[in-house]
Formats: C-alpha cells, sequence, structure tokens
C-alpha cells in the first residue's frame, strides 16, 4: 500500500501546485464561466481549466506509478480527446450532439485497449455467471463509459460538489479493489481520488476556479473506465451494483434528470434548475450545506456498493433493488420529476 500512498500523495501535490496557474491561464485567454443563464447560482465570471490540473495530476501519475500496458496507454489516450473536447467547449462552446460524438470516441478508444464488460453476476442462474455476446458487451459497455463520464458533468453545479463527489467515488472503488485483491484499480483510483482532492481547496465554496467541461468529463471517464477494468467485468462482483452505487450520487442525480424532461416533454439534453443540489438549496441551505449534505448521501451509498461488493449475490441484488426503490420514492416525494418553470 506504500507505493499507492505515494502516488495519492503525489496526484494532491501535482494538482494542487497547479491548479493556479491553470487558473491563470483560464483568466489570460478569457476561458471564464460567465452567469448569463437563470440556473446559474454564482454571480460573478469565474475562470475555468481546473480541469487541465487534475489531467496533468492524472497522467503523470499513471505514467509514472501504472504499468506502461497498452490498456493504460489507450485509457490515457482518451482522456486526452476528453479534455481536448472540454477545453474546446469551455472556451467556445461545443454544440451537445458533437461533445457526445466525441465521447464516443474517446470510449471507443478505452475499448479498443481492452475496457470491456464482459462478464455480469445472474443470481438466478445455477452458475452465477453469464458470459455476454460479444455486440452485448460492445453496447453495454459503450453505454456505461458514455453515460457515467456525463453523469459527473451533470452534477457540476455546485461549488466543490463534483470534485468532492468523485474523490469520494474514487475512494469506494479503491477500498473495494483492496478488499478484492485488485491492485492495479486501488492505484488508479489512488490517483484520480488524488487529482481530485488536490483541486477540491480551489473550488470548495466560495470558489475560486471552475473544473469546467475539462475537469468533469475528464473525471467522469475516468471513473467509468476504472469501474469497467476492476468491477463490472469481475465475475466476483454483483452485476453493475457495486460501481452503480459507488458513483450513485452522480447515476441517480443523471437519472432523475432524464425521467424529469422525459414527463414534462423537454429535451434529455437541456439543463435546468431541478438537479438535487437546486431542491436542497431551495429549502433554504447554503452552498457548503448542499455540499456536504451530498458528501454524506454520497458516502452513505458508497458503503452500500461495499455491502454488496460482501455479499453473496442474491443477497447483493435484494439490497441494491430495496435502495434503487428507496431512492425513488424519496425524488418523488422531493418533487425531482417535477420540473420548475424557467
Amino acid at each position: 500500500m506504500t507505493q499507492n500512498l505515494i502516488a495519492f500523495i503525489s496526484a494532491v501535490i501535482i494538482s494542487f501546485i497547479l491548479t493556479p496557474w491553470a487558473r491563470r491561464l483560464a483568466i489570460k485567454v478569457g476561458a471564464l464561466d460567465i452567469p448569463k443563464e437563470s440556473r446559474k447560482i454564482h454571480n460573478k465570471p469565474m475562470p475555468y481549466f481546473g480541469g487541465l490540473a487534475i489531467y496533468v495530476s492524472i497522467m503523470a501519475c499513471m505514467f509514472v506509478y501504472m504499468p506502461h500496458t497498452s490498456a493504460n496507454y489507450h485509457i490515457m489516450a482518451g482522456a486526452t480527446v476528453i479534455v481536448l473536447a472540454g477545453v474546446i467547449d469551455d472556451m467556445f462552446g461545443m454544440p451537445a450532439k458533437i461533445k457526445l460524438f466525441i465521447q464516443i470516441i474517446a470510449a471507443l478508444i478505452a475499448m479498443k485497449g481492452g475496457v470491456r464488460i464482459h462478464f455480469i453476476t445472474n443470481p438466478l442462474s445455477e452458475a452465477g455467471i453469464s458470459r455476454l455476446f460479444d455486440w452485448l458487451s460492445f453496447v453495454i459497455t459503450l453505454f456505461w463509459l458514455v453515460g457515467i463520464t456525463n453523469t459527473i458533468n451533470l452534477i457540476d453545479g455546485v461549488d466543490g460538489l463534483a470534485s468532492g463527489v468523485a474523490g469520494i467515488a474514487a475512494t469506494t472503488l479503491l477500498f473495494t479493489a483492496a478488499r478484492l485483491e485488485y491492485n492495479f484499480i486501488v492505484m488508479q483510483c489512488a490517483i484520480i481520488a488524488g487529482a481530485s482532492l488536490g483541486f477540491l481547496p480551489f473550488n470548495f465554496n466560495p470558489a475560486k476556479i471552475f473544473m469546467g467541461d475539462t475537469g468533469s468529463l475528464l473525471l467522469g471517464y475516468m471513473l467509468a473506465v476504472t469501474s469497467v477494468s476492476g468491477m463490472v467485468k469481475s465475475v466476483a462482483v454483483v452485476t453493475l451494483a457495486v460501481p452503480v452505487f459507488a458513483l450513485g450520487l452522480p447515476i441517480f442525480d443523471t437519472t432523475f434528470a432524464i425521467i424529469r424532461r422525459f414527463i414534462n416533454n423537454k429535451p434529455v439534453m437541456e439543463a435546468d434548475r431541478d438537479h438535487l443540489h437546486h431542491k436542497l438549496m431551495g429549502v433554504g441551505l447554503n452552498q457548503r450545506q448542499t455540499v456536504l449534505v451530498l458528501y454524506f448521501i454520497s458516502m452513505l451509498l458508497g458503503i452500500v456498493s461495499v455491502i454488496i461488493a460482501d455479499a453473496d449475490p442474491f443477497t447483493g441484488l435484494t439490497v441494491a433493488t430495496a435502495v434503487v426503490v428507496v431512492a425513488f420514492v424519496l425524488a418523488k416525494k422531493a418533487g425531482l420529476f417535477v420540473r420548475k418553470e424557467q
């Protein structure tokens, strides 16, 4: 674990040192988030490019501490594609369809390197394991990678939320991977968690810099490929439940947003002010209180993922189903499926 700790500390230091540099660069080139829309919570222009510091931290530490394998090179290449698209979007804006296309390219690059979901657990079968057909493996993996890449981006609406939740998710995956002795995933999670934590002091309310799409899409992508590499394809894990709950907060919030927009006949990609953090602030919580509540929820869901990882398939499925039902009931009561008039 010593090397994992060194990698974590290295990622924290690199991200922490480079974030002020990224802030100055964003101001110099005019990469600013100007609050022109009602859904924006901040009231003054904020520099983007925090994601560049996170990117350099992750790539440097992966190059130094991770094995120089084809899979890791492909993951790094896909991450670079994501970051380049994020930089362009943060500076000039980019249509949602083009961003989605680029995310698919990045996912395909990772898949070319061997990042694939090959097995799922079937608690109703005697063997307990079902191997996926190649075409189904391709579809499920692509859907997972692109979907998770976007979840972090969609919750990035309050100071410190996306970076903190990403760090919590990476830490949850780290502990689960350690229990299952997936050492290469432990290292990758340590690096992601460290890069997120090093950026957080500059992003926690009151934020001095935003990570922008450059950072939120990168963290989503890295968590997606990491969960596939170590958890989802493992025959020892219950279906997709472990990574789903490790990444529970952004996944649930994104799912509720899709359902809400569908019910209200609105475009799925259209932004709104009805995410969970908006609802919490709507009942009187400030940004810091909102973020701390969501950190707590993310930790609870992380604990659920650890419980599921240690359980037999049927028990794991039962626990997962119960948590999902409770989440949807609470979401309905909180009005997450009802859209406010903008």
